[in-house]
């Protein structure tokens, strides 16, 4: 049994401008694509199921191909790590 306890950044209180808000999108798909690019690295192609043996995935398609819900996984990614980073004390703004 397994002793380990996640402990994450409270972002509880962090809400992003309407900056960091658009950006969610684009960081979403960049997500996405680094993942996929991964997977295609490790000989992973499309499939229409998931086949870890022959290693083949439904979601190896561009972003805008995607389930909403799996665009949402990516935008959620991105929206948590935004928020660490603000409640770290840093700041991420428009150049």
């Amino acid at each position: 049994m397994s002793t380990y306890i996640p402990k994450t950044i409270d972002t509880s209180n962090i809400s992003l401008s309407v900056d960091l808000q658009e950006l969610v999108e684009k960081l979403a798909q960049n997500n996405h694509d680094h993942w996929a690019q991964k997977r295609m690295e490790e000989g992973w192609t499309y499939g229409a199921r998931r086949d870890d043996s022959n290693k083949q995935h439904p979601d190896l398609v561009p972003y805008n191909q995607l389930s909403e819900s799996e665009k949402e996984y990516d935008r959620k990614t991105v929206v948590e790590v935004l928020k660490a980073i603000i409640a770290l004390g840093h700041e991420v703004r428009k150049a």
